[in-house]
């Protein structure tokens, strides 16, 4: 008996403690963040260090603190490999108490992510990736697909590539799961058009040399001659295709399916004018955006990407919904994070669903020959706005297990 009144005692005394530390004003367990993101290899142009930089944005928006806990952001340079960023985000969880990952280039990073933020209970939020498969048969509770996907993408370049003429294609394809995606969603939306697919080849993502690939989709006779890919891969491709004079003769024309604004900028207007592109933020579209990005600028030196940009409305909405549900328990939040629409630089009236989708309005764009362009970063032209029930993959069509 003595023993357990002794136990109670300490466990008493504790609690005493801990509430008189707390009021003595001692710092409460800081709300750890990740920001995990390609800051080396072929990705990293157009997420990278702006992916860092947009999220600690949100964070100082945020005043640095929510529930009275200082938030701290932690990095990770996932090296394009799925195994290493699962690792990685193992460690966070268990050994830094962080609650929720952003960015996550590259598709097959983002699953294997998304798959250990379930196993954990932490929250995944996939902005830098676009594979349909994230809300689709991969969906989680955890996990959000926040700023694109490539049904998206497939919808939006497809059917004004296909409204224009280009009824026949042929796919060079970027070897992983989000080109493999990009190609699946644009093939279904080429023959729901009543277009044809003639063929396709897949490329290493690493590849620099693609002049094999550019000479069987010369052959091919199709018109449209897609890239299903992204980063330095895509910018080689397209180069290629420029000095190979796969456009030169009138008979085809060049899709790129997935075009960073970092990617023009990389290409120059020489080289990139004329593609027609779909994308979820602009930096030149409106007031509220230009603001914003002016503001990136000053910190990166060059314009944001929509995955900067979703990186940072993503990482807002996150901590107003920890705010909000008073607490960071991960169902409490993802709940909270739901029910909310989403308002800002990024998305109007932007809701979340219950397979992880960020259904917002898409644009479609086509990039401004040099001669149009009156002053830096000013590349694109604006085409369509795409309505976001329409831009994104019905809820009862991606086979996510969540949906009933």
């Amino acid at each position: 008996m003595k023993i357990r009144q002794k136990a109670v005692h300490l466990v008493a005394a504790a609690a005493l403690a801990a509430i008189a530390g707390t009021a003595s004003g001692q710092t409460a367990e800081p709300l750890r963040i990740g920001v995990m993101t390609d800051l080396s290899g072929q990705f990293s142009h157009e997420s990278g260090t702006g992916a860092v930089e947009a999220v600690r944005m949100a964070v100082e928006d945020a005043g640095g603190k929510v529930l009275n806990r200082p938030i701290e952001v932690l990095v990770n340079d996932h090296l394009n490999k799925p195994d290493v960023a699962a690792a990685k985000a193992r460690e966070w969880f268990d050994t830094q108490n962080v609650r929720m990952i952003n960015d996550l280039i590259n598709s097959g990073v983002a699953l294997s992510v998304m798959t250990v933020a379930k196993e954990k209970d932490r929250i995944a939020i996939v902005n830098g990736s676009g594979s349909s498969r994230i809300t689709g048969d991969a969906c989680t509770p955890n996990s959000i697909h926040y700023a694109y996907d490539t049904y998206a993408l497939a919808h939006g370049t497809g059917n004004e590539i296909i409204r224009l003429g280009g009824d026949t294609w042929f796919f060079l394809t970027a070897d992983y799961a989000f080109g493999h995606a990009l190609e699946a969603d644009t093939t279904a939306a080429v023959k729901a058009n009543g277009g044809k697919v003639i063929g396709s080849v897949r490329y290493p993502i690493a590849t620099a040399d693609h002049s094999s690939f550019l000479l069987q989709a010369q052959g091919s006779g199709a018109k449209v001659v897609a890239i299903a890919g992204s980063g330095t891969g895509f910018i080689n491709a397209v180069k290629s295709a420029n000095e190979f004079g796969l456009t030169k003769t009138g008979k085809q024309t060049l899709a790129g399916l997935l075009v960073w604004l970092t990617d023009v900028d990389a290409m120059g207007l020489d080289i990139a004018q004329g593609l027609t592109l779909t994308n979820g933020f602009y930096w030149d579209r409106d007031d509220e955006t230009r603001k914003w990005s002016k503001r990136f600028f000053e910190r990166t030196k060059r314009m944001p990407t929509m995955s900067d940009a979703g990186n940072y409305s993503s990482t807002m909405h996150y901590l107003n919904a920890v705010k909000a549900a008073g607490t960071d328990d991960t169902a409490k939040v993802m709940a909270k994070m739901r029910e909310t629409p989403v308002n800002d630089m990024f998305a109007k009236n932007g809701k979340i669903r219950i397979d992880g989708r960020m259904v917002h309005d898409m644009y479609v764009y086509q990039v401004k020959k040099p001669s149009e362009s009156k002053y830096p970063w000013d590349y694109y032209k604006y085409v369509a706005t795409i309505p976001g029930d329409k831009a994104f993959r019905p809820l009862d069509k991606g086979g996510c297990p969540l949906v009933k």
